[in-house]
């Protein structure tokens, strides 16, 4: 349906471009299918007519006829190139997205040795919570009901994932319709820090505080598949795809690396 309907405007564009106007010397036109330049005089097609005619090449302005068939041309051929890209990129993006599985994940398309995607599968991190000694101290000197702190991290102290480039295109494919997107992680000892997470004394409200990395978004199917990319160039360093829902301490990741 869509390749019909991509010819059909082409096509379209094509019929209203092929009328031209023939401009006369006393500021008049007539609109003309096609002209051609016969010796002294000048032979068209009337749009009006519907019939061949000629007049002398003397009561044509030839320079602004020319000048605007050959501006037309030109905006016409720029239309089509955008036309015909946009109907490249749409049928690259179908054949993307029938090489990424429909199970909840993290993926990834890389070229193999002969130039052909080979897909990457993120295995889903496994996090665990830490709760600082001082902060459980804190809470048994001070009367006074305290927020609890902890910390998400991931074992290691580096991803085994590393990128190809400080640019990747990475495709998500949701589980539940939750927010998404990268952070950066912390490095530490033995481990890598996603997030701090603040549990309120009082009301239990949970907070998360985790380096956002900015990046564009794109979906892909109705059904979940996401494909994003850094806004910029990413650093050096341990990074994440991360699914969440804010609150709930749902969080799922998978982890990679920049080198």
């Amino acid at each position: 349906m869509r390749r019909a309907i991509v010819i059909f405007l082409l096509l379209t564009a094509t019929l209203a471009a092929a009328n031209l106007k023939l401009y006369m010397a006393d500021g008049g036109f007539q609109l003309v299918r096609e002209y051609t330049i016969q010796e002294d005089r000048v032979r068209y097609y009337s749009v009006e007519r519907s019939d061949w005619e000629e007049i002398p090449v003397a009561l044509v302005d030839l320079k602004k006829t020319e000048t605007e068939a050959q501006a037309r041309k030109e905006v016409l051929e720029k239309q089509t190139k955008e036309v015909l890209e946009e109907e490249t990129a749409v049928k690259q993006e179908r054949q993307e997205i029938r090489k990424i599985p429909m199970d909840p994940g993290v993926y990834m398309l890389e070229p193999d040795e002969k130039g052909n995607d080979k897909l990457r599968i993120f295995k889903l991190g496994d996090w665990a919570m830490r709760n600082p000694k001082t902060r459980t101290l804190l809470k048994l000197v001070t009367p006074v009901p305290t927020s609890a702190i902890s910390y998400m991290e991931l074992p290691g102290e580096h991803s085994l994932n590393v990128m190809p480039d400080d640019h990747p295109e990475i495709y998500i494919q949701l589980s539940l319709e939750d927010s998404f997107g990268i952070v950066k992680l912390t490095p530490g000892k033995g481990i890598r820090q996603v997030e701090r997470v603040t549990v309120e004394a009082v009301s239990k409200e949970v907070s998360e505080e985790r380096e956002i990395v900015k990046v564009f978004s794109k979906q892909l199917t109705e059904s979940g598949l996401f494909k994003i990319w850094p806004q910029q160039p990413l650093a050096k360093g341990e990074y994440a795809v991360i699914e969440y829902t804010e609150g709930k301490l749902d969080t799922r990741l998978w982890d990679f690396r920049i080198e």
